[in-house]
């Protein structure tokens, strides 16, 4: 019925508000976050059987429509000027870290593809895009090689686990250990400025910047609808997320959505919005046919490509800091590199980190598609 769909419409869009709200105001729901507190509430929707299959269209629309908008007006914040200015040791550590989920990730697709694991480049793809670009990036590639919910859900499910672990080590024992591995950080640790010293962002004109910033992403998806038809060398649900990426890096070049203060904020709401909708089209049905083997290849893809790109720094000499900066920027983001950095007491390695991290993202579709492709292309 349309009154069901209307419904079930509202509370696909605005169940994440909600959370948001309740993340701000409870201590237990910030430290879960609003991605997880989404993807429970979307398993409850969705394991509650509540939804009727005549709300399945307007769910996967929401699904497309709200990850389509939200990578460009994420990646219109991206400032490509800046990757010039990054150090050239964080530079080349970044390009390891990316080496090293490639590599990592091959290598699971041969062992478990040996091993019966049906489509297993879907796993690859996703890691790739995952661990050099974060979430966006593997919503993206799931809807770009149409990976069935139920694996998408567990593995980020186990991303956000296995990420927990992974940022614990690098908080506590991992500067211990590599501190005895790779060299110590030999330049000046007051280079730049402290995360708690940095200028606050300003507040965005929700009225005219939001305006401009959700026009420019539609614009984005409207010439990938478009265009991605008509190009042969792919899909078409391939090329429109390449194309998609392509336009959002494009728009980064104008001055007018680069420091839009609206669009980051939109972006990543829209990404909730995802999160929560993706987690809603788990049934009983699917859940039933879920793989636990994706549990033991997020383990070692995040792990394994950590201790090699720590072998592949300590060949090319460098240094502590920035080897594992560089790691949690491409493993979790540039939103964990402050905490990183305070905890390495550091501020030197904070923008090499953050910058970095934005590169990985910026590239992260890109290389993940190309990676599922060739691999499946080996089977």
């Amino acid at each position: 019925m349309q009154s069901d769909a209307v419904g079930f419409a509202l509370i696909y869009l605005l169940t994440p508000a909600a959370l948001m709200l309740l993340a701000h105001r409870s201590g237990f729901a910030a430290r879960l976050g609003p991605i997880v507190l989404c993807y429970i509430a979307g398993l409850l929707l969705g394991l509650s059987g509540s939804q009727p299959e005549s709300v399945s269209p307007i769910r996967d629309t929401i699904i497309e429509a709200s990850l389509g908008l939200a990578l460009p007006l994420l990646l219109f914040a991206v400032d490509l000027r800046a990757w010039g200015r990054i150090a050239g040791s964080a530079l080349l550590s970044m390009g390891l870290a990316i080496v090293s989920v490639g590599v990592i990730a091959t290598v699971l697709f041969l062992l478990f593809s040996a091993g019966g694991t049906e489509e297993t480049e879907q796993l690859s793809g996703m890691a790739v895009g995952m661990y050099t670009g974060g979430l966006a990036n593997m919503g993206a590639i799931k809807l770009a090689l149409d990976i069935p919910e139920g694996r998408y859900l567990l593995f980020a499910t186990m991303d956000t686990v296995v990420g927990a672990g992974y940022l614990l080590f690098v908080l506590t024992l991992a500067p211990v250990v590599m501190g005895r591995f790779l060299l110590p950080f030999n330049g000046s640790r007051e280079g730049e400025p402290d995360a708690s010293e940095t200028a606050k962002p300003a507040k965005p004109n929700w009225g005219a910047q939001g305006l401009i910033a959700v026009a420019g992403a539609a614009l984005c998806v409207g010439a990938s609808s478009a265009l991605a038809p008509m190009m042969p060398f792919a899909e078409p649900q391939i090329m429109i997320i390449v194309l998609l990426t392509s336009f959002g890096i494009l728009g980064s070049l104008t001055p007018t959505l680069r420091q839009n203060a609206a669009a980051p904020h939109i972006g990543m709401y829209l990404l909730y919005v995802f999160s929560f909708s993706v987690a809603a089209s788990m049934d009983l049905a699917t859940l039933s046919t879920v793989n636990l083997s994706v549990l033991g290849f997020v383990l070692i893809a995040t792990f394994g490509s950590f201790t090699l790109h720590a072998v592949l720094a300590r060949l090319a000499g460098i240094d502590r800091d920035t080897f594992l900066i560089t790691s949690v920027a491409a493993v979790m983001s540039p939103a964990f590199v402050p905490m990183v950095s305070r905890s390495l007491r550091n501020p030197a390695i904070l923008m090499s980190g953050m910058a970095t991290g934005i590169l990985g993202f910026a590239i992260g579709n890109y290389l993940g598609i190309s990676l599922a492709l060739l691999l499946a292309g080996k089977e």
